[in-house]
């Protein structure tokens, strides 16, 4: 199903706009207007010229166009591609090359014709770039002009490569990178100064000249982009703004897409709003924002100013509005995150009984734990919980080369300082050696480099969960098979992933389950780590397993960020010395200190970004009128009950 907001449009959305339930719906949509056109020119005899985009967006669509070739005969004979983009210099076998990509994830699955493919050529001497930019003009002339120009967005807000400071005359050109998009970049090189810094792009007035633009956002990091570019104005320090000047747009998103955009954060702005429980909560925390009032000092007056007299007239007068709230906001707040023994109050977040739980903390990587709910599993821990921690990938690829050496000769000194020498050891250390004194930028790591990349994070891990007091039989590792690529793009989840999360589920039978929430995790992985778990207890559920009846299963957010106050169903205060604690736990993990090798743009080393975090959510709970703390670590609770609610 999706929906196309229509009065938002002549409103403050200056761009069409149809959102989906999730980015393999958008992709269907996407690629059957692809297929028809294509189909179209075939009835005609003509060519279809298609302008192609690279990155994480289109590679659904490309899949959905794979599988109607292969299922449905769709042919590409008649197809003429263009791409927007390629880096700078970049030979095009390189695994990194758009060439390479496109090659994987479309060309080489279906019936095109190679003289109809043309991708920037990233190998060219740079005294023949200005002369091979004009002719990829002329070549795009001479086709007919591109029919559907496909387009994904960047961060810095660049279609194509076109970077902020791009003009709306421009055309393909060498151009340089932004700083954001080069940190973006980072995930597939490896390191920053392995990220060329420059690239071959059409230029903005080259896509403004197609005859149909299809632009494809999905995931919550995008959201403030997206919202600039559709909501705000034209500007060349946002590139994408300019394709309010086209006069056939069409924009596919997912609802996190939409997280910014004031029909979310405020659809009472811009509409007839629904006064669903939630939203009720929304606008009321969004007005004691706005007028920088308590909640409990709301008027009538503001109410009416900022456009909620119809929430007002629902609830009789601010009052008992504002006691509601604050009573819902407050009820959320608990310093026993496995609930109080003996308690009767029905409001609090998590149940009385039993006193002692059986708290089971999974983990995406090896250090999300204690970054993203330190101060809560020292708490689980400190009221003598049964605390079992499960990690469920390696983290191996998060660790710098040198590291690795370092380990693997400390192996084989002390070895020798017991005067044990072990020739297989020592063989596999010279070939570590070896590798790494040549390895290329992105490439994956030989299987002993990975395996001693790999006990790095295990023993911070470890040394994590003795600084916290959990047991060393509760410390579960549990390597899911997905991530073990060498890469950041990690293989599909398979029923080894799940067998292994749903066998420490039975072995554990836990009381209550956190997990990663935080689906917006730029690499992935913790999206794909909360799916697995979420697989492993919907097959349990079916199976009967009674114990799950009585599981709670919380969700966390990691580094990247925080729940919103609406959402948020259990706070955790965390007091200074208790701040302090969380971060000597996080220090463990001596591989992702000082600089890790995936920071994203962000150059806060982890646990200044949990504890910015923790302390802003702890001033927005005062700010609301709340008790004052020092940090708060936040959860939601999911439903399985309801997935379908707690999903929008």
């Amino acid at each position: 199903m999706n929906k196309t907001f229509n009065y938002i449009e002549k409103t403050v959305e200056k761009l069409p706009v149809q959102v989906v339930d999730n980015p393999q719906e958008g992709a269907l949509l996407i690629a059957k207007r692809i297929a028809e056109l294509i189909k179209k020119k075939q009835a005609s005899g003509q060519k279809a010229v298609l302008g192609l985009a690279t990155g994480s967006s289109p590679v659904q669509i490309y899949r959905e166009l794979v599988r109607m070739h292969k299922e449905e005969g769709l042919s590409f004979k008649n197809v003429i591609t263009f791409n927007l983009d390629e880096y700078y210099p970049m030979d095009p076998k390189s695994e990194k090359s758009y060439v390479r990509f496109m090659h994987q994830h479309l060309f080489n699955h279906i019936d095109i014709q190679p003289e109809n493919i043309h991708i920037p050529d990233g190998s060219l001497p740079l005294d023949r770039v200005g002369e091979f930019c004009a002719d990829y003009e002329a070549q795009i002339v001479a086709s007919g002009g591109i029919d559907i120009q496909l387009l994904g967005i960047g961060r810095s807000g660049h279609i194509g490569f076109n970077e902020p400071g791009s003009t709306a005359n421009s055309t393909t050109r060498l151009v340089k990178l932004d700083s954001v998009t080069i940190a973006d970049a980072v995930k597939d090189f490896g390191n920053e100064e392995a990220v060329p810094h420059r690239a071959i792009t059409m230029g903005v007035d080259t896509i403004l000249g197609a005859r149909e633009i299809i632009l494809a956002g999905w995931g919550k990091l995008k959201s403030p982009v997206l919202k600039a570019m559709i909501e705000g104005p034209v500007t060349s320090s946002l590139p994408a703004s300019f394709l309010q000047l086209h006069s056939k747009v069409s924009v596919y998103l997912d609802e996190p897409a939409t997280a910014e955009f004031t029909r979310t954060k405020a659809p009472w702005l811009v509409g007839v709003c629904e006064w669903t429980p939630k939203m009720v909560k929304r606008a009321v925390i969004w007005l004691s924002q706005k007028t920088e009032k308590p909640i409990l000092k709301l008027t009538d007056d503001d109410y009416k100013k900022e456009g909620l007299r119809d929430l007002l007239a629902q609830y009789g007068g601010a009052y008992d509005l504002n006691i509601k709230i604050f009573g819902e906001i407050r009820d959320t707040i608990t310093g026993w995150p496995g609930g109080k023994p003996g308690a009767t109050e029905k409001t609090r977040p998590e149940r009385p009984e039993p006193a002692v739980k059986r708290s089971l903390i999974f983990s995406p990587h090896p250090d999300d734990d204690v970054i993203s709910m330190g101060g809560t599993l020292l708490r689980l821990v400190d009221q003598k919980h049964d605390v079992h921690v499960a990690y469920q990938t390696s983290g191996n690829i998060a660790v710098f080369d040198d590291d690795a050496i370092r380990f693997s000769q400390f192996t084989i000194d002390l070895l020798e300082s017991q005067e044990v020498k072990n020739e297989k050891l020592i063989e596999a250390h010279k070939g570590l050696i070896e590798f790494l004194k040549n390895k290329k930028p992105g490439e994956i790591d030989i299987p002993f480099v990975k395996q001693v990349k790999g006990l790095i994070r295990k023993g911070e891990a470890e040394a994590g969960c003795r600084f916290c007091g959990v047991k060393d039989t509760n410390v579960h590792f549990l390597n899911l098979p997905f991530y073990e690529t060498g890469q950041v793009e990690k293989g599909p989840i398979g029923e080894a992933d799940v067998k292994l999360v749903v066998d420490l589920l039975r072995e554990v039978k836990p009381h209550q389950i956190f997990a990663a929430g935080d689906l917006q995790d730029p690499h992935g992985t913790h999206e794909v780590c909360l799916q697995i778990i979420f697989k492993a207890i919907r097959q349990i559920r079916a199976e009967g397993d009674a114990w799950l009846d009585d599981c709670y299963l919380w969700l966390y957010r990691g580094a990247w960020q925080e729940w919103a106050v609406e959402d948020i169903e259990m706070a955790v205060p965390i007091s200074p010395s208790e701040l302090l604690r969380k971060r000597k736990a996080i220090f463990k993990h001596q591989s992702q200190k000082d600089f890790p090798v995936f920071p994203g743009e962000d150059k806060r080393e982890f646990w200044q970004r949990a504890e910015d975090r923790n302390q802003e959510t702890a001033k927005v709970y005062d700010q609301l009128g709340l008790a004052e703390y020092e940090a708060i670590e936040a959860f939601v609770r999911y439903p399985f009950d309801d997935e379908e609610s707690f999903l929008k």
